[in-house]
């Protein structure tokens, strides 16, 4: 794979270099903000090689690649000029003025995606150490021992100088104004104030001394008001002294505010949400377990899992272990059992070697590959896992596991969760087996909607064609269009459970009047009181749904007419439901109507008999049943 080429086809399809806000990479997405999502083009982009999903999560346009998403963030930089000149941030900075915990989430993620990798390391060499020490390999108070301990702790003592560097270019300040005054906090004379007793003021002004190593919260609300205070000053002061006079007045404002405000504020609110959360796992470790291991993905899937990894820095700064992230370790291992189970069962050449592919990167921490690409498609390998995390996480919080360092739950960083004396790290073992295997012993019973390969299709359909009383499927129908508009590929409806056709085969329309007619002569199965949906099945058997635009369910019925209840026989080209296209556009909803064949896996295949505008009642699909192919256009 040409890296370089597909960095240029990531830059287009975000709507170009212009469009970009920032950009910056976790362990297998890009993450750009965008000044405007609608320039991207989503539906090119997953289609693209390299490219295994693209999601809109958090206030971040997020494109996921996998396992090598650093290559492709480093290319990015060689084709485009996205990327300051060091490669690691990006030149423009967001001012997006998104709100709410979208705005929240996409902060977080931005200042701390940039550490993962190097906390992961660090987090491994950390619990290696453990090991090696609780089994007497190495001494403690030997120089090998102390060499590799500040080789693993570095990162996480000096934590607040890192954070300052990664807000500083999220928020457009100035990087060693940043840095020097998250030196402040750990500077040796401060350090022993705090030590020394509370009798520290500033200008007979009480400060209040805490201890600012591996903190996380101080640090950031400090870096943020130092931007605006940067570019405040830089408005009003003259450009011939502005670029001392600046950090000097940012230095000599921040450091004190810092130790007198948002130090002992942050501090204060990061050990009130770590003990808010430990308080959940001390009343039932079982069940807060299960709860935190079911939901872990899709916390991830909806980028919101940012908002933990703060908290589970911030308990192994202050009680040097962390009891929550054991359980998110389990669901890890669940997706990876899913998709495990997907490979034992499924007759799909492509989809086992997908699945093999991703159980091993899933093993390893990396679950995008295999949530994106296997289990969550195929829905029932999903639930299966999220079971599955269940069932460990429960096992890991009744355990008391704790994590002793920092890292992506996976095989590699086992080591930092064996703690003195090795307690709660049997309880882990067992619960991320547990959740390997009853997730995948699910996937197995519970099966999924195989895939069937194209070569197998076209040898059954000769087949079938050899021998006319071959008849295991429906015959062959053929539906007319419920509406006027222009046909829309079914892969480019912004809805991954259409465009994925795991609801089934089909094509889309944008509608050009608000009208909704039977597609054939049949029965309503489905009259959704939302009225935005329905679901007809035809005298031959074939299923079809029509829903009117995307997430319009929380319209819950405004702008919708029905015309029928379901039971209801129709007559082709009767009318069913009426909508205000226009209304509903203006309620920032999209459109587009998926017309789908829901029972499509009882049929050969569904063809799209039209193509641009189409009207009412004209023929749109052919429906090709398993015995009777002699009517195919």
């Amino acid at each position: 794979m040409s890296y370089e080429k597909l960095a240029k086809e990531i830059v287009e399809g975000v709507g170009g270099e212009k469009n970009v806000d920032s950009l910056v990479h976790c362990a297998t997405r890009l993450r750009f903000v965008l000044k405007d999502n609608a320039k991207a083009d989503k539906a090119k982009l997953e289609k693209t090689d390299g490219i295994i999903t693209v999601k809109e999560n958090g206030g971040q346009f997020q494109v996921v690649i996998g396992n090598t998403v650093p290559e492709v963030y480093a290319a990015i930089g060689k084709v485009s000029g996205i990327l300051d000149e060091s490669g690691s941030g990006a030149k423009e900075k967001s001012d997006s003025g998104k709100k709410g915990l979208g705005n929240v989430i996409e902060v977080i993620s931005s200042i701390f995606a940039p550490l993962m990798g190097v906390m992961a390391g660090a987090g491994i060499l950390k619990g290696l150490l453990l090991i090696a020490s609780n089994f007497g390999w190495l001494d403690k108070v030997g120089s090998t021992y102390t060499i590799l301990y500040a080789a693993a702790d570095a990162l996480f003592y000096f934590l607040p100088i890192m954070l300052a560097v990664t807000t500083a270019r999220k928020f457009g300040g100035n990087t060693f104004t940043a840095v020097t005054i998250a030196g402040a906090l750990l500077y040796p004379s401060v350090i022993e104030l705090k030590n020394a007793g509370p009798a520290a003021d500033f200008f007979g002004i009480p400060v209040i001394m805490m201890s600012y190593s591996s903190t996380v919260i101080p640090i950031i609300l400090a870096v943020i008001v130092m931007s605006k205070l940067e570019k405040f000053c830089n408005r009003v002061i003259h450009e011939s002294v502005k670029n001392f006079v600046t950090p000097l007045i940012s230095l000599v404002v921040m450091v004190p505010l810092t130790l007198m405000v948002f130090g002992p504020f942050g501090v204060y609110v990061g050990n009130g949400i770590a003990a808010a959360l430990l308080a959940a796992f001390s009343f039932s470790p079982l069940i807060a377990g299960a709860i935190l291991g079911a939901t872990w993905q899709m916390l991830v899937i909806f980028g919101v899992h940012w908002g933990l990894i703060p908290v589970f820095i911030n308990n192994i700064a202050v009680y040097g272990k962390d009891g929550i992230k054991p359980a998110a370790t389990a669901s890890v291992f669940a997706q990876a059992g899913a998709s495990l189970g997907v490979m034992l069962r499924t007759k799909n050449k492509k989809l086992r070697t997908l699945a093999g592919s991703t159980t091993l990167s899933a093993l390893f921490g990396i679950t995008e590959p295999a949530v994106y690409g296997v289990t969550l498609p195929l829905k029932r390998p999903f639930i299966a896992g999220i079971i599955g995390g269940a069932v460990g996480g429960a096992i890991i919080g009744q355990a008391g596991t704790q994590a002793f360092a920092s890292g992506a739950p996976g095989l590699l960083t086992l080591p930092i969760f064996y703690g003195p004396g090795g307690q709660g790290f049997p309880g882990l073992i067992m619960g991320i087996t547990a959740s390997f295997v009853v997730s995948a012993v699910l996937t197995y019973i519970l099966g999924f909607k195989d895939p069937v390969e194209e070569e197998h299709t076209a040898k059954t359909a000769a087949d079938k064609g050899n021998n006319p009383a071959h008849t295991d499927g429906k015959a062959s129908d053929k539906a007319l269009s419920p509406l006027s508009g222009t046909v829309v590929p079914l892969t480019e409806v912004p809805d991954p459970a259409f465009a994925s056709e795991a609801m089934g085969k089909g094509v889309a329309i944008e509608p050009a009047t608000g009208r909704i007619v039977a597609p054939f002569d049949g029965t309503v199965t489905v009259a959704f009181k939302k009225k935005h949906a329905l679901a007809v099945v035809s005298d031959k058997g074939a299923e079809i749904l029509v829903h009117v635009g995307i997430d319009t369910v929380k319209l819950d019925g405004q702008y919708f007419t029905s015309h029928i209840q379901e039971g209801d026989r129709v007559k082709a080209g009767q009318l069913l439901l009426e909508f205000d296209v226009e209304k509903i556009k203006a309620a920032g909803y999209d459109t587009v109507t998926p017309i789908i064949v829901t029972n499509s896996h009882d049929y050969t295949d569904v063809l799209p008999l039209q193509q641009g505008k189409v009207r009412e009642g004209d023929e749109l699909l052919q429906i090709i049943g398993g015995g009777d192919e002699t009517d195919v256009q």
